[in-house]
């Protein structure tokens, strides 16, 4: 069973942080690039962040200096950290791996003012 879960959604204020989670069963998530995509009601997908097999990320949108993506290979496990959120960060959030054409469910993220 190949499949990606991510965590760590919720609704904060404008300005709090919140740490998302993506963890990998089936594959060995080091072994491809990875991203972090959000899909805004109304919007299309836009990739946040990805990262490479050896460990390099590149941030897209505005989200550099914001947002922190990581990977821990020991638990199979990306992350995003995201500070200084703001109300157009609103959107569903998922890890993806073009590569295979996988994609986990979402975690939903909702920034109040």
């Amino acid at each position: 069973d190949v499949r990606l879960v991510e965590s760590g959604g919720g609704m904060v204020e404008f300005g709090e942080s919140l740490t998302l989670s993506c963890t990998a069963t089936g594959i060995t998530i080091s072994n491809y690039p990875m991203s972090w995509v959000r899909k805004a009601l109304g919007k299309g997908p836009e990739r946040v962040s990805r990262i490479n097999s050896a460990g390099n990320v590149q941030y897209y949108l505005d989200s550099k200096g914001r947002f922190t993506m990581s990977r821990d290979n020991a638990k199979n496990t990306l992350y995003l950290q995201m500070d200084n959120l703001r109300t157009e960060d609103t959107a569903l959030y998922y890890c993806a791996s073009e590569a295979i054409g996988l994609t986990g469910q979402g975690t939903q993220v909702t920034v109040s003012t």
